[in-house]
């Protein structure tokens, strides 16, 4: 199964508007298999938070994406515990790089 029907399975599914910007995030990953769904939405989550932190994004006009990077990384730590074996190493990885973001961009802020 590819990650994109991956996607159409999670129940309930997103609207419209959030699911196209969900994918437009995943770009080509939504072809891989669904095994790379965690590390895949994670990346592209992680992508997604990163240009909104840059940008200092925190209008309405940032919503969608702020939705959509919300999502991604809901997804991911949904795909991860399809692996229990593997769930608590994920998550610490995946919290440590979410936290990198926050702190780089603190960082660019404060020069």
């Amino acid at each position: 199964m590819t990650l994109s029907a991956w996607l159409d399975a999670r129940r309930p599914a997103p609207p419209v508007r959030l699911r196209a910007r969900i994918d437009a995030a995943l770009g080509s990953a939504l072809a891989s298999d669904e095994r790379e769904a965690a590390a895949a939405c994670l990346r592209a989550g992680e992508q997604l938070a990163s240009e909104l932190l840059q940008e200092n994004a925190t209008s309405r006009d940032s919503a969608l994406d702020l939705l959509a990077a919300d999502a991604l990384v809901t997804y991911a730590f949904e795909a991860a515990s399809e692996r229990p074996g593997e769930l608590a190493a994920q998550c610490r990885a995946a919290m440590v790089r979410i936290a990198a973001l926050a702190r780089d961009a603190a960082r660019a802020q404060a020069q």
